[in-house]
């Protein structure tokens, strides 16, 4: 797997004031962590992370360029504002290209709008699978065709692309669920029979006066 290059900058400022001052100029702060190494403080600009996000995903390969020094690495992390869903602080992980890496891939439910057997309702158990392998063998995400899905046969991660992929290894349980087709439930309308028959209310007694 290729990776993509994102620019970078090292960042010598830390500390809320420094942070705040970066982000009202649309720059990400970031931390580029390494299993036995330095870790970096770094920014990026939020036009470029949106670009290679937008691109790469969640879950793969990226060559953080830092000053022309190209480093292998993936997201870890990615703070965002509870509310306004603004990007606070991105956290990256340093790759060793030899050494096998643990991580979690999104799935993806192929063709899902387009399932044969109508009406029905279609129900995801699992949005990510956990996988090791190879920074180079690491997928962009696992998917499985559900347009000729039925009622009687549900779909688990031993369906998914990558279980027949020998440079992967799946550590989530083969046999969890990822997904289930099942029947609309029907509600049966009232019929005339079920309605009570509307009766006329008494007239109010006037009494007359004396």
């Amino acid at each position: 797997m290729t990776a993509i290059k994102m620019q970078m900058t090292r960042r010598d400022e830390i500390g809320k004031n420094a942070i705040k001052k970066i982000r009202e100029k649309n720059i990400i702060p970031a931390v580029i962590y390494s299993r036995g190494g330095e870790t970096i403080h770094a920014s990026v600009s939020l036009s470029e992370f949106q670009r290679v996000y937008k691109e790469a995903g969640a879950s793969s390969l990226l060559g953080l360029d830092i000053a022309g020094e190209v480093m292998p690495a993936i997201i870890k992390d990615i703070q965002k504002h509870p509310v306004k869903e603004q990007i606070l602080h991105v956290d990256f992980q340093k790759l060793n290209m030899d050494e096998k890496v643990k991580m979690s891939v999104p799935i993806t439910l192929l063709n899902r709008d387009n399932i044969k057997l109508q009406p029905s309702i279609l129900m995801q158990l699992l949005d990510q699978v956990e996988i090791e392998c190879l920074p180079t063998n690491i997928p962009n995400g696992a998917e499985v065709n559900v347009e000729d899905m039925d009622f009687t046969t549900p779909i688990f991660v031993k369906d998914l692309d990558i279980a027949n992929n020998d440079d992967i290894t799946i550590l989530t349980d083969l046999d969890n669920l990822v997904c289930t087709l099942s029947q609309p439930s029907v509600t049966e309308e009232e019929t005339e029979d079920d309605i009570p028959e509307a009766t006329e209310a008494a007239p109010d007694k006037i009494e007359s006066e004396e």
